[in-house]
């Protein structure tokens, strides 16, 4: 056990011992009392030490913000705040109102914190000892951490109310510091209560999510055993094989950086807060790549081979090789293939871009495109491509290209797009009858073709539903497979491979490397083949000197405003950190760079997308054409199931030049970039254009929504926006209650 986790259980024991005194003085009063419930609550606040234990253990929970803060636990540092002071402001006022303390709600909050507080800090204690939140707890103990609060919540936010229209009432507490400031401390106390009406739902609903994913957790089935691409077993317990992702990502990027510099290779492997501290060295790896074209594929080839050198992958009988042998080894298995031509109309030969419940084209497009391109939502090279698009409709007649799609049913791949167009897709989804009768299905009525693995032929198949239950495959356990049957497939017919598929945590690197597994070999084996990548705005990429200079620009203006000022301060220079960085220097002059990195998602997202950075360049530099583009941030369904997220979107429009994309939009931009790649031989995407470093390769043709242009760095941004949501949320609470303050202020002073 290290010093965090002894500090933790203290602390956690400490709490819950606190709360349990305070229980242990609350309760007796109530139950053992010969008044009426609400006469008995009222006078628990009374009970001789309980005030003075309530405020020593309540205000040891504002030791849970800097909990929060310095990564010691992983609670959104916001919304921690914002729970510990509200409980703060219910404590300032019942302290310094004697009417607050002597009527039902008082004892109401008291009790319904208590009987939340203990359970709680026991649950995380149990949690730090057992090592697994999640299973390991005691039953009783799970079940009531995550389910008292359908109760206790809403009596505690009950009695916290009370507590505060009581004040409001109270001569006491309204001139505790002077009749001059009366006013002020009963609209103070009175807007507390209508910061509850949006923000108890708010988290009520929150941890109703919290109750079923936990429970989901607890009572899933155990994993089957490992098959196909899998992480490597870095230790065994008690009989059971552990594959850790860290270590493995840690080699992987330790043997990219080390191609160019030893030193930092044994830095990264000595960190040991990888979770929050890797961001620094992928910086650093990217300042290595920067010096020089060769130190840049250099990095790239060292970091996929390790990868394939360190990933195993597990035949069905259970055997075991790396997963470059499987990648090597003949096989004797073989898909079949289905096939089918789409009876829609002919596509009209225009590209349309749906937006805010318009479809755009012509004109009215490319108007719309250099707004975005003005205002800073995009690159200029990415406006270009898409106007390039419009100016030539002839890019869009499809019908003589094949697109394979790996993760064909992805909320960002361009399947939609394609298909309408007139596209011959070679999809590669799971086997799942669910992904195939919508894929098939949208096939049929465009006027596209589809291709696709199956396990049985077509002609057997006597019903759509036949259809679907013997197509597709699984990347993971078949990515040797599907390689084989990609590369005999539709002979001389050149291909555009785009990598699409996504899978949560650890689960995104093993579906990179398999994508990345099939795009290497066809890229080197089957000529002709051209590669497609979506990239995240959320990494570290190089961007133009203009980009820079807006940022800085931008930055200029923003860190006056007083919001900005207050948030930097208040976090200590956490939230709102200065997006333009000191650019990096090597062969060819001075390079850009933006820490779009957001450390929520963790290292293993960033080490999946890195993967698919370094086979774009390496396949570039052997003569591909490669579209590599930033894409916008999305509110895909993913994305938005995550409230936090989601509430951040709402609020991050704020900082000029962001925008939130819908997902049909995003598809169509990315796609109509996609074909200009394929066709303008200016584009960075073609290896015959000449640039500085392979990394220049993502300068272009990026659609980042304002990502790289937006005075501060995203990943500090994002409790700053959550706050501006909310704040726009309450408005109409805060009118009203003003409008109300108004009337009362009118009447108050004799003007009605």
């Amino acid at each position: 056990m290290g010093l965090k986790d002894a500090y933790l259980i203290a602390y956690n024991a400490a709490c819950c011992g606190g709360w349990a005194y305070v229980l242990s003085l609350a309760l007796p009063s109530v139950i053992g009392s010969a008044s009426s419930p609400l006469e008995a609550l009222s006078q628990v606040y009374a009970v001789p030490n309980l005030a003075l234990a309530l405020n020593i253990v309540q205000s040891a929970a504002l030791m849970e913000i800097v909990h929060a803060a310095v990564g010691l636990v992983r609670s959104p540092l916001v919304v921690t705040a914002m729970q510990v002071a509200s409980r703060i402001a219910a404590i300032f006022a019942i302290s310094n109102s004697p009417q607050a303390q002597v009527q039902f709600g008082a004892g109401l909050m008291v009790i319904s914190w208590a009987l939340v507080e203990v359970p709680r800090y026991a649950f995380y204690m149990a949690a730090l000892v057992t090592g697994d939140a999640t299973k390991k707890t005691p039953y009783p103990l799970f079940w009531l951490r995550y389910s008292l609060f359908a109760i206790l919540y809403p009596t505690g936010i009950t009695g916290e109310v009370t507590v505060f229209l009581a004040a409001a009432k109270d001569d006491a507490f309204l001139n505790l510091y002077g009749e001059s400031l009366a006013m002020v401390m009963y609209y103070m106390v009175l807007s507390l209560p209508i910061i509850y009406v949006p923000g108890s739902p708010v988290m009520i609903m929150n941890m109703v999510g919290n109750r079923k994913s936990a429970f989901k957790k607890r009572f899933a089935r155990p994993p089957p055993p490992p098959r196909g691409l899998v992480w490597p077993v870095d230790s065994i317990k008690n009989g059971v094989e552990s594959r850790s992702s860290t270590p493995v990502a840690k080699a992987i990027l330790a043997a990219a950086v080390g191609a160019t510099n030893p030193d930092k290779a044994q830095k990264m492997l000595k960190e040991r807060n990888w979770r929050f501290g890797y961001v620094k060295h992928l910086s650093g790896m990217v300042e290595e790549q920067c010096k020089s074209p060769k130190a840049a594929l250099a990095v790239a080839n060292a970091g996929l081979n390790k990868a394939y050198e360190t990933f195993e992958f597990v035949s069905p009988d259970g055997s075991t090789v790396n997963f470059a042998e499987a990648m090597k080894a003949k096989n004797t298995e073989q898909f079949l293939t289905g096939y089918i031509k789409g009876t829609g109309a002919a596509p009209k030969k225009e590209l349309q871009i749906p937006y805010k419940g318009k479809t755009l084209s012509g004109q009215a497009l490319k108007d719309q495109v250099q707004k975005w391109v003005d205002y800073g939502t995009i690159e200029p090279t990415a406006g270009s491509a898409i106007q390039n698009c419009v100016d030539n409709p002839g890019w869009l007649d499809l019908s003589g290209r094949y697109f394979v799609l790996l993760g064909a049913g992805s909320a960002m791949g361009p399947f939609l797009v394609l298909m309408a167009l007139g596209a011959n897709v070679v999809a590669i989804d799971l086997d799942r009858p669910g992904i195939w009768k919508r894929l098939v299905s949208i096939a049929k009525a465009s006027p596209g073709s589809l291709t696709f693995p199956m396990t049985k032929p077509q002609k057997d198949c006597k019903d759509d539903d036949a259809l679907c239950s013997v197509s597709g495959c699984n990347l993971f356990t078949q990515a040797p497979l599907i390689r084989d049957w990609l590369l005999n497939l539709y002979p001389g017919k050149p291909f555009t491979v785009g990598s699409y598929a996504y899978l949560n945590g650890a689960l995104h690197v093993q579906v990179s490397l398999a994508m990345d597994a099939i795009c290497r070999d066809l890229s080197e084996k089957r000529p002709g083949t051209s590669l497609a990548y979506l990239c995240t705005p959320t990494d570290l990429h190089l961007c133009p000197k203009e980009a820079y200079d807006a940022s800085l620009e931008h930055y200029s203006n923003f860190s006056k405003k007083p919001y900005c000022i207050l948030m930097n301060l208040l976090s200590g220079g956490k939230f709102l950190r200065k997006n333009a960085r000191k650019p990096m220097s090597g062969e060819g002059g001075d390079y850009y760079v933006v820490n779009g990195i957001s450390v929520a998602q963790g290292p293993n997202y960033a080490l999946a997308k890195r993967m698919q950075h370094w086979r774009a360049i390496v396949a570039r530099g052997n003569g591909c054409i490669v579209s590599s583009n930033i894409a916008p941030s999305t509110s895909t369904a993913s994305v938005v199931q995550n409230k936090t997220f989601a509430w951040a979107y709402e609020g991050m429009p704020y900082f000029t030049p962001y925008e939130i994309f819908a997902p049909e939009t995003s598809n169509a931009v990315m796609s109509a970039i996609l074909f200009s790649d394929l066709n303008d031989k200016s584009s960075n995407a073609n290896p015959a254009k000449k640039i500085n470093n392979p990394n220049q390769l993502f300068e272009y043709g990026s659609f980042h929504g304002g990502t790289w242009r937006c005075a501060y760095e995203v990943d500090s941004i994002g409790e700053a926006s959550v706050l501006l949501y909310f704040s726009r949320v309450a408005a109409p609470y805060v009118g009203v209650a003003a409008a109300a303050g108004a009337a009362v202020a009118a009447k108050y002073f004799g003007y009605v």
